[in-house]
């Protein structure tokens, strides 16, 4: 199952107390103070890991706690710090404070890390407070509280290239065809449910990563169709592959659909470099005629077909030309 968002609690360790003691030893009967300060607590920290591909597991437990500071000791002893908390995520995730709607990580490679919620402090212990009028100090401090927070997780896949369309567009057909990837496919709307990415080898040493999203329809960007809930996925993508059924008779009603929703889901994703591929050319029966003398800017247009192979090898290159583009 693909899981791409969670809520969780995340809760630091308190910092431990500092304590009151002092120095009972042989020939030293009224000895200073010698309480120690209590330890730090542990900070919650999240952690990109490539081996996690959804937040499924987020969704059954929703509570994170680190571990809070030991208390301080006699002899000057300072409290153990709390062990931190690691919470695992899947490359792509934008860790959100839902209270602030602050963004407190956004993991884009493996291994990254970042504090979400941080410990407190330890207490001092009685020792701190000594002084010249003040030798034998009968106070400390409380550890601090630990940070807690309420926080939003939402994946947004790491993809070169976004594949776009209308429902049955033969999205899914394209990425089977020119990847190791195997999609769900078949000849009715929304056969796709759920992301799916493949990585596509052009030459030797030559691969790029392409996202298969579920078709757009108009109004998706308000959420209709499966709108909102994916088209976040295409946010990271380098470049836009836009795919138009050439069978179809409003081709230029088509294009202005999946630009209209691109920009009211948001603005600056119309500006991504893209690349304009018709479908299903195997289907053709009369000579065709795309989008191109209505099409405005630099974009590129093909005609594919992924059943018979057509073009598709031009295609990859063309993408391959536009992701090595400085």
């Amino acid at each position: 199952m693909f899981i791409d968002s969670a809520k969780i609690y995340v809760k630091a360790g308190d910092g431990g107390d500092g304590c009151i003691a002092f120095r009972r030893e042989k020939y030293v009967p009224k000895g200073g103070p010698s309480g120690g300060d209590g330890g730090k607590g542990g900070d919650v920290v999240v952690e990109a890991d490539e081996h996690i591909q959804t937040l499924l597991d987020f969704r059954y437990q929703r509570s994170y706690k680190a571990e809070r500071g030991q208390h301080g000791q006699g002899s000057n002893m300072t409290g153990k710090s709390g062990l931190d908390r690691i919470i695992k995520l899947p490359v792509g995730t934008v860790v959100m404070d839902m209270e602030t709607n602050e963004i407190l990580a956004d993991l884009t490679h493996h291994q990254q890390k970042e504090i979400v919620a941080y410990g407190g402090k330890g207490g001092r212990g009685n020792t701190r407070f000594k002084t010249s009028t003040n030798q034998t100090p009968r106070i400390c401090e409380e550890g601090e509280k630990g940070e807690e927070k309420n926080l939003s997780l939402e994946l947004k896949l790491l993809a070169d290239v976004g594949l776009v369309g209308l429902p049955n567009a033969g999205k899914s057909t394209l990425l089977s065809r020119i990847s190791a990837a195997r999609p769900k496919i078949a000849d009715y709307p929304f056969t796709t449910l759920i992301p799916n990415l493949g990585i596509v080898r052009v030459r030797e040493a030559q691969s790029f990563v392409a996202a298969d999203i579920p078709g757009l329809i108009e109004g998706a960007h308000l959420g209709k169709g499966l709108g909102t809930r994916f088209l976040k996925h295409i946010e990271r993508t380098r470049i836009l592959l836009l795919l138009l059924d050439a069978t179809s008779e409003s081709l230029e009603s088509d294009y202005n659909t999946l630009i209209n929703e691109l920009v009211s889901y948001k603005q600056g994703l119309e500006l991504k470099p893209r690349i304009i591929a018709y479908t299903k050319s195997d289907l053709l029966t009369n000579r065709f005629s795309g989008l191109k003398a209505k099409v405005i800017g630099k974009t590129q247009t093909i005609l594919i077909s992924s059943v018979d192979g057509t073009h598709i090898q031009e295609l990859n290159r063309m993408i391959w030309d536009i992701l090595i583009q400085p």
